[in-house]
């Protein structure tokens, strides 16, 4: 929702609200002063109501230093952060496009399939930022084991250039840092792997699976696992075996069925070890031609027209 007017927040100027979450917002702004000076961002604040909660003010600043450790093309820059009268703040690149959820659900009402070059090129680029996070490491060396345990749609990002860009690390959970983070789900629970919703370790092979449900979703514009209520789809999960994309979309090649598959066993070892594993598995099961961040800009304007 746009800003009435322009306002200024610190060296920035907030030109326009994109979107709120649970527990902040993000608006799209310009850098006036200092280094950067004119320079398109995006500031992500902690809402008002959390200042004074110790929990959310150390999430959110935990979000700030360990994506600031994230530097890859394919996940989201963050350049600063700190506060401003008291306002917890990020500042990070700005995507200018728009979110995969926005993207499926077009097509949704569309009708329109994505083709499956496109769908298995942009979750090759999501499983590259996956294994740089994986196996990130801290400004000593230290590896930080951090999985991102939100994968989702709505956190992958297409610019108008064809870029694909990961962000939202949240609620990652960094098990050299705070071994108490090491269980739970806190994201979507349509992209929750079998071992989140049994409360075990969280290791990289949650990633690995919520990735393969995206791809999933992307291939057939369905969900794997559905149901009306989060305890239906986490039985389902728990309990069920997906249809075949080859079912859904018979012109999909069998070698896509037998990854996929692999990607969402329901035991985690028995998946790929991680999400570098997954991507070179996919990467010859695309043409480099059709699956490009060109092609990709081209199906988005498409889409929404701009």
């Amino acid at each position: 929702m746009p800003t009435e007017q322009p306002a200024r927040f610190g060296r920035f100027e907030l030109l326009s609200r994109i979107g709120r979450g649970g527990m902040a917002e993000v608006s799209r702004a310009v850098v006036k002063e200092g280094p950067g000076a004119g320079r398109a961002v995006a500031v992500k604040r902690l809402l008002p109501e959390y200042v004074g909660n110790k929990q959310y003010v150390e999430l959110f600043c935990a979000e700030a230093e360990l994506s600031k450790s994230l530097v890859h093309p394919n996940i989201v820059e963050v350049l600063e952060s700190g506060q401003v009268d008291g306002t917890f703040f990020m500042a990070m690149e700005f995507v200018d496009g728009r979110d995969l959820g926005a993207i499926l659900g077009r097509c949704r009402e569309r009708q329109i399939l994505l083709p499956v070059d496109f769908a298995l090129f942009l979750t090759h680029q999501l499983l590259l930022a996956l294994d740089a996070a994986h196996k990130a490491t801290s400004p000593t060396g230290q590896r930080l084991h951090v999985v991102h345990c939100d994968v989702s749609p709505s956190n992958l990002f297409i610019s108008k250039t064809g870029e694909i860009k990961l962000g939202d690390f949240g609620i990652a959970k960094v098990r050299s840092v705070d071994p108490s983070r090491r269980k739970g789900i806190w994201g979507k629970v349509h992209y929750a792997s079998p071992e989140l919703l049994r409360n075990e370790d969280v290791l990289p092979q949650a990633d690995v699976w919520a990735a393969a449900v995206m791809l999933y979703e992307l291939l057939t514009l369905c969900r794997p696992f559905a149901g009306e209520t989060i305890e239906e789809i986490g039985k389902e999960i728990l309990d069920s075996d997906p249809p075949a994309v080859t079912d859904l979309r018979p012109e999909i090649p069998e070698a896509v069925e037998s990854v996929l598959r692999m990607a969402l066993h329901p035991v985690p070892d028995q998946r790929f070890h991680d999400a570098g594993a997954f991507a070179m598995a996919l990467h010859p099961l695309f043409d480099d031609q059709i699956g490009t961040p060109l092609a990709i800009a081209a199906v988005v304007r498409g889409l929404f027209g701009a």
